[in-house]
């Protein structure tokens, strides 16, 4: 059963808002989560936006769990907690103090008196550093975390991403380190305590500036910089058409044929310099004109069966509620009704695994307070011990034909965690990280997301390289691929053929839309899944400023989700690793981009739904952030106001308490009707000072605010660098050192990442073909010199 890949897991969710949705994909792989909540029920129950009564990312975050009252105040129910920690493989709390402190403990405590027992700490910064005090929402996340500064027109108001993004990314980070951790205890016998930050992981996981896309020189500070956001808002234009907007992604030379075929073969265009990409982005003011006029008579549904049939990449831009209706999430069962609260149906996401063709997600509604009793289900199950390793993935061998950045982070995480990774590439089909400018040997991109791995260069068409491909996937544990579906098959290596040769091997796969349904053969970058998923139709501002030309859309400059997708792709492939060790038997684990996507911003789909179809039981929040002008040049910040208490305190903050007694801002519905006005009185206050003031006033009265950080700052920020969150990584191509990412969260008894160089095309074939698939010299360089593999040519 694909319920059953995380079968012997027994978490205990101490959790509340910030953590909530940590544990939701243990509990849809299998494992046994049992929500511990005071009397009365948690919190967050009841937290806007509700249906019901019931708060919607309450109800979604906590399918599949059960639910036990404890009375702090009670010593048996306290004696119960410490049992069940005892008997517990992962502890989640959250918040400062965190839930656990009621009943007279931490984390930190259990841990030390629990050694087998992973316990894991959420809260918004960590509980060391500077800013461990603070507080944080979304928009102050991607204002902190250099996210703020990409998004938006190139000059005036930045634009917020979408609410959501950034705490559904942090989530999947901390599933990730708690994982990684358990996983360590099953290898070793010692569980771990991670002192977890969402801020840390939305500067790794969401759009890093010191990662895949990113540029180093980001990272220099200078005088002449451009301090606006990047001048080429529409790398991946979007056009209006007869009932809405489009948008194309095209890249290689074959899809700029594609294009120059469907606009009627123009003459002024048949020069070969356009294949290269450079040359079509210097003419795309006259390109586009070509494509404008030819697109704005015609339908989103028609361009986009028109470019599937000329090969070019090309998305409807969809609404949150288009995308829960089509025919594509319907057929695939990515979407169910469900029965928030009794009576109280929704149209929801269901998760984000595929387990050997099945889906792996919601079976079961938020269970009512304390409907279970305090024990587990899950029986305890005993995994031999298979002495200490260094890291968690000593010995675990990853081949990976994974691409770009979904694809890179997927085996990188692995690799920074000791697996041995093996990155088979063909000399036709290269790795697209591998582009680099003209002169460079390497792109920062490749260096950055394939550190520690292994080159290996096979010809995958030839019989011949199947049989050594086949050779290497005999011998190792995991398989990791994010080809477009059909590809794995088209070679002759199918999961049934992988599982032949090795029924212990894991498949972890990603694309695009899923691996089956009517978009599965569509092609699909990451802006074009943006696009199709609501993501693009939401990442907009009425304020930002913009002329009649151009649409009021700003997700261009982002990498989302790519980074999380792999992340999300690397949990379901650690517990198919799991449930191997635990059963002897492989498994294949398919993430669909798109639906990873939906799922990130489940409770706003699902709370925008309701909201156009009229629900009377809707609760909004009113919940008020926003951007603000501060002093200096191109200079801004973030401030959030949750409730009248945030309102109070802000406005004695900026010295003018009688606002929080004007009716125009007295409530949160209020506030929600009159913001430009309340934006307008803010702004006078905020104009005359700078970012790092009004972020630290605010902080220190309890109120969410943060500086817009660039990325020199996010280098430079003292909260990560106490934390060690960079350091810095040599090649031996670049003349200057890279800054990166130490792990996915502070261990205590887990290393920091490994730093081997990221390798040349080739480099280690010759080395993998001598140690891994015992091949004589002589054997290896026949395969060579007939083009079956390609290796780096030895120094004489």
């Amino acid at each position: 059963m694909v319920e059953h890949l995380l079968a012997a897991l027994r978490v205990l969710d101490l959790s509340g808002e910030e953590g909530d949705a940590v544990t939701r994909p243990f509990a849809d792989l299998g494992a046994d989560v049992l929500k511990v909540e005071p009397p009365g029920g948690s919190p967050a129950r009841t937290r806007p936006p509700t249906l019901g009564g019931m708060g919607v990312q309450f109800a979604l975050h906590h399918a599949n769990k059960r639910s036990t009252v404890l009375d702090p105040s009670d010593r048996s129910d306290r004696a119960r907690l410490m049992e069940l920690a005892a008997s517990a493989d992962i502890v989640v709390d959250s918040g400062m103090p965190g839930q656990a402190a009621a009943y007279g403990t931490s984390c930190a405590e259990l841990a030390d008196r629990f050694a087998h027992l992973v316990a894991l700490s959420v809260t918004d910064f960590g509980t060391t550093g500077p800013r461990s005090a603070w507080r944080a929402t979304d928009p102050v996340l991607y204002a902190l975390s250099g996210s703020l500064s990409r998004s938006g027109p190139t000059t005036g108001t930045p634009v917020l991403p979408p609410d959501g993004i950034a705490s559904a990314t942090a989530a999947v980070q901390a599933g990730w380190a708690a994982l990684v951790a358990y996983y360590n205890r099953l290898r070793c016998g010692t569980g771990d305590y991670i002192d977890f930050s969402r801020f840390d992981a939305v500067v790794m996981a969401l759009d890093p500036a010191f990662g895949a896309h990113g540029q180093v020189a980001a990272g220099i500070r200078s005088p002449n910089r451009w301090r606006g956001r990047p001048r080429n808002q529409d790398a991946y234009p979007i056009y209006p058409c007869k009932d809405g907007y489009v948008r194309i992604c095209v890249m290689s030379p074959r899809q700029w044929h594609g294009l120059r075929r469907w606009l009627g073969e123009p003459a002024e265009f048949q020069d070969p310099k356009y294949d290269v990409i450079a040359a079509r982005f210097a003419a795309w003011p006259q390109i586009g004109a070509l494509v404008q006029k030819l697109f704005a008579e015609q339908t989103m549904h028609e361009l986009v069966s028109a470019g599937q049939a000329h090969g070019v990449p090309i998305a409807a831009v969809l609404s949150p509620a288009q995308i829960l209706a089509s025919d594509h999430f319907q057929a695939v069962g990515a979407i169910a009704d469900a029965e928030l609260v009794p009576g109280v149906h929704a149209t929801i996401p269901v998760g984000y695994f595929s387990v050997d063709g099945r889906r792996a997600g919601f079976r079961a509604p938020a269970p009512a307070a304390g409907r279970d009793d305090a024990r587990w289900l899950a029986e305890e199950v005993a995994i031999p011990v298979h002495g200490r390793a260094t890291r968690p993935f000593d010995g675990l061998r990853i081949i990976d034909l994974g691409i770009i950045v979904a694809g890179g982070e997927l085996s990188r995480l692995f690799g920074d965690l000791g697996a041995e990774v093996i990155k088979v590439e063909s000399t036709a089909y290269p790795d697209g990280l591998r582009q680099t400018r003209v002169g460079d040997a390497m792109s920062e991109s490749f260096a950055w997301t394939r550190r520690n791995s292994l080159a290996f260069g096979v010809d995958l068409r030839s019989e011949a390289g199947k049989h050594v491909f086949g050779d290497l996937v005999a011998c190792a544990d995991a398989v990791f691929a994010n080809f477009k579906p059909g590809t794995l098959a088209a070679l002759g290596f199918p999961y049934e053929t992988l599982r032949n040769l090795n029924r212990r091997i894991v498949l972890a796969e990603s694309s695009a839309f899923g691996d089956t349904g009517p978009w599965s053969s569509r092609l699909g970058y990451g802006p074009l899944v943006r696009s199709t998923a609501g993501v693009t139709k939401l990442w907009t501002s009425e304020e930002a400023v913009t002329d009649d030309a151009r649409h009021n859309f700003y997700d261009a400059t982002t990498v989302f989700p790519d980074h999380v997708v792999g992340r999300i792709a690397a949990m379901g492939a650690l517990a198919a690793l799991i449930h191997r060790d635990r059963t002897g038997e492989g498994t294949r684990v398919h993430v669909s981009q798109a639906e990873a996507v939906v799922n990130q911003l489940d409770a706003r789909y699902v709370t925008d739904a309701a909201r156009a179809a009229g629900r009377a039981e809707l609760r909004d929040d009113t919940t008020v952030h926003d951007v603000y002008p501060c002093a200096g040049d191109d200079e801004w910040c973030v401030i959030s106001v949750r409730c009248d208490a945030d309102w109070r305190s802000a406005t004695a903050v900026f010295g003018r308490p009688e606002l929080a007694a004007d009716e125009r801002f007295a409530t949160g519905e209020a506030r929600t009707a009159h913001r430009r006005e309340l934006r307008a009185e803010v702004s006078a206050w905020t104009r005359t000072r700078t970012p790092v003031e009004i972020a630290e006033a605010l902080q220190s009265a309890g109120v969410p605010a943060g500086q817009m950080n660039r990325p020199p700052d996010v280098l430079e920020d003292q909260q990560l660098a106490e934390r060690k969150l960079f350091a810095d990584m040599t090649h031996p191509l670049f003349d200057h050192a890279l800054p990166a990412e130490t792990g996915p969260a502070p261990f205590r008894h887990i290393p920091p990442a490994l730093q081997r160089p990221a390798p040349l095309p080739g480099q280690h074939t010759r080395e993998i073909c001598r140690k891994t698939l015992g091949m004589s010299s002589e054997q290896t360089e026949q395969l060579i010199s007939d083009g079956v593999l390609f290796a780096l040519v030895e120094n004489p």
